[in-house]
């Protein structure tokens, strides 16, 4: 805590002192001083020391409630505050869903729709929506802030996409075409889930979840698709549960989604289990808070309760005091 005005201090310290020094000094006048015969014979009788004692203990309390409150009185005029820097968070992000739905996916999609599911009830600001593609993609619901309406769809997916669903009804549309997998595709498919004009003042991200095993001719190879994406201002993190390292094939792809992730300033996460998705999703929400920070923004909150408070407790001494002066 500092004073703003902190030469209100020793300006007021010392106008104080000067005060004192004054009135110390004032001569008295003639009529004060009385002359009385035998005045010892008083001043030694026990109820005058008695009354004099407390006399002047009052009379020092007065002084000192009366200096406690001209201090205070200086210290609250010279505004004492605390300061603060802060970087706010900005909520003003894009978060697309795009899900491989190839049955090797669904356990991996599960657990993403459950995080989320989890997320959104904290979501302020943010813009959610969702792909799901395999052959073909289909836009499950778009970008919205309707949180209530998105948790809804994701406890709809997250029951659709878990071992126990009966039916396939859920993937219906994602595959409408040859192959599977077509990862070009999709990812092309869910940078054109955001509005056509680039709003500057909202980030856009995928989470781009797929297990890489590309079979059939896309329209758009990965590589395409990653140039859309950097074009949209849009930031690709890609989650890979098939990237074991050792195999020829899956280290050719996995470098493949690495290059994505990288080309639009993303990034790039091995899955070696379901039980992972929750701490990479955090991650991801951790980089991008970090990206979206504000100017920072300087606090000052003023704190007058102290000298405020000591002023009048010393005002009510003082009270006190003068009124047991005048008994």
């Amino acid at each position: 805590m500092a004073l703003k005005y902190w030469w209100l201090v020793p300006l007021g310290l010392a106008l104080l002192a000067t005060v004192v020094v004054v009135l110390w000094r004032r001569p008295r006048a003639a009529q004060e001083l009385i002359p009385v015969a035998h005045a010892d014979r008083l001043t030694a009788l026990p109820l005058y020391k008695k009354a004099l004692a407390r006399h002047r203990t009052w009379l020092v309390t007065a002084l000192a409630a009366l200096a406690v409150l001209a201090v205070s009185l200086i210290v609250a005029a010279a505004r004492p505050v605390s300061e603060s820097t802060s970087i706010p968070e900005q909520r003003n992000r894009d978060i697309m869903l795009c899900l491989d739905v190839s049955g090797s996916m669904l356990d991996t999609d599960e657990a993403i729709v459950s995080v989320f599911a989890d997320l959104v009830g904290n979501f302020k600001g943010e813009r959610i929506g969702m792909t799901i593609f395999d052959s073909s993609a289909v836009t499950v619901f778009p970008l919205t802030d309707d949180y209530d309406f998105v948790a809804e769809e994701l406890t709809v997916a997250k029951k659709a996409l878990s071992a126990d669903a009966t039916t396939f009804e859920y993937l219906a549309g994602t595959y409408e075409a040859a192959g599977s997998s077509l990862i070009g595709d999709g990812l092309a498919s869910c940078v054109n889930g955001f509005p056509a004009t680039t709003d500057t003042k909202r980030s856009r991200s995928i989470i781009f979840a797929t297990d890489n095993m590309l079979s059939g001719k896309p329209l758009f190879t990965l590589a395409q698709s990653a140039t859309l994406a950097k074009t949209a201002n849009t930031r690709v993190y890609a989650l890979n549960p098939n990237d074991y390292g050792s195999i020829p094939s899956f280290v050719s792809a996995a470098q493949g989604l690495q290059d994505t992730a990288r080309a639009t300033d993303g990034a790039y996460y091995p899955l070696e289990s379901e039980a992972a998705v929750a701490s990479i999703v955090n991650k991801v929400q951790a980089t991008e808070a970090a990206l979206l920070k504000g100017a920072p923004r300087l606090t000052i909150v003023d704190h007058p309760e102290f000298a405020l408070g000591a002023a009048l407790l010393a005002l009510l001494v003082f009270g006190a005091a003068s009124w047991r002066l005048r008994r």
